[in-house]
């Protein structure tokens, strides 16, 4: 039987270096494959955030999508209703603090309002025991694709060509016919209008999330913003105002509080949790939660959304995440989208547009 090696031996120290390296290399590893650094074809929320910069180049200190928006604030009063399936502490009877933005879709803070019929709203509720709900809504009935990577696909679609400055029609008839998927959207866009104000239109979550109650019981959720003010129509007759949304909002507000019920979708066993391209059957039971009022709006130059990163997995107890996929890489390439632009020389508070780096 050998003696073993005295515990400062030349030995004893190989052995130990030897483990420090392993498990290094093994995080190296990790972090590299988490990165993409080792699989260049793996999508990534770089190559993800990178994609919006090659379609509509790059505006420092901005969002990488939903550039173009105004900040707003008000709070958020509960009816109580929703208590029995979340233990959430903003679905109590009482008021809840609510910083928030309108925007519009694309990376360009400088498009005109009227050049995408999709109008969002973003929200950060923050519960008096610190906790925070953030969420970012959409007025479409549906997500154009269900995954990730259909998402950068069609991204990759609609890649201006440097000849004509516009997407190659050919590309995007491609992807649409790889892409079945996209059917319900693409129904609902041929009739789309830009509308003429965001306080008329109804902001949907698209994704499924799930509730979970006191006692630990899940219930598959989405919910909806139904705008109490009547639908303004479209915006033709604005066609020569390319900020009229802001405006917009800004006289609404001078005349009062705007107010948003916010209704919750309640899944039945079988209702699909992991496609935003789906919806549910109409007869779903809904329940009224409370009553989203706004009062103040700012410009995004200097209002408090300008910091706040709408990350939808930021969700207090009582919210849960469902399996659907776009989830986590929303939450993943909005953080990407946040470290670009705040680390940037931010155009925000000047009075100097910031022009547009175009992506070789």
């Amino acid at each position: 039987m050998h003696d073993a090696a005295p515990p400062d031996s030349p030995l004893r120290r190989f052995g130990s270096w030897t483990l420090i390296a392993a498990v290094i290399a093994i995080t190296a590893v990790a972090f590299g494959y988490v990165g993409g650094w080792l699989a260049p074809q793996r999508l990534t929320p770089a190559r993800l955030i990178d994609q919006f910069q090659r379609n509509a180049g790059t505006f420092a200190g901005y969002r990488r999508n939903h550039a173009k928006g105004v900040c707003v604030a008000g709070h958020f009063d509960s009816s109580g209703q929703a208590m029995a399936y979340s233990a959430a502490q903003v679905f109590a009877p009482g008021r809840t603090p609510v910083v928030g933005r309108f925007a519009i879709p694309g990376s360009n803070p400088y498009a005109p309002d009227g050049s995408v019929p999709i109008r969002s709203m973003a929200l950060r509720f923050t519960q008096a025991n610190g906790q925070q709900w953030r969420t970012g809504m959409n007025s479409m009935p549906v997500f154009p694709v269900a995954t990730p990577q259909a998402f950068f696909a069609q991204l990759q679609a609609q890649q201006p060509d440097p000849a004509t400055g516009k997407p190659d029609p050919a590309k995007v008839a491609a992807f649409f016919a790889a892409h079945p998927e996209t059917a319900a959207f693409r129904a609902w866009a041929k009739t789309a209008k830009p509308s003429a104000s965001f306080a008329t239109e109804n902001y949907e979550s698209l994704n499924a999330f799930v509730f979970v109650d006191a006692h630990g019981k899940r219930q598959p959720v989405r919910w909806r913003m139904v705008a109490e003010a009547a639908a303004a129509g479209d915006a033709a007759g604005k066609a020569g105002d390319a900020d009229y949304l802001a405006a917009d909002l800004a006289e609404r507000l001078a005349r009062g509080p705007l107010r948003w019920q916010l209704q919750i979708t309640l899944a039945n066993p079988g209702d699909p949790t992991d496609d935003a391209t789906k919806t549910w059957p109409g007869d779903r039971r809904t329940i009224d939660a409370g009553t989203l009022v706004i009062d103040a709006t700012t410009p995004q130059q200097g209002g408090e959304c300008r910091d706040i990163n709408y990350d939808p997995l930021v969700l207090p107890a009582g919210i849960a995440a469902s399996d659907d996929p776009l989830l986590p890489a929303r939450s993943a390439a909005y953080a990407d989208s946040y470290l670009r632009r705040t680390s940037e020389e931010a155009h925000l508070t000047g009075t100097a547009a910031a022009q547009p780096e175009k992506q070789p």
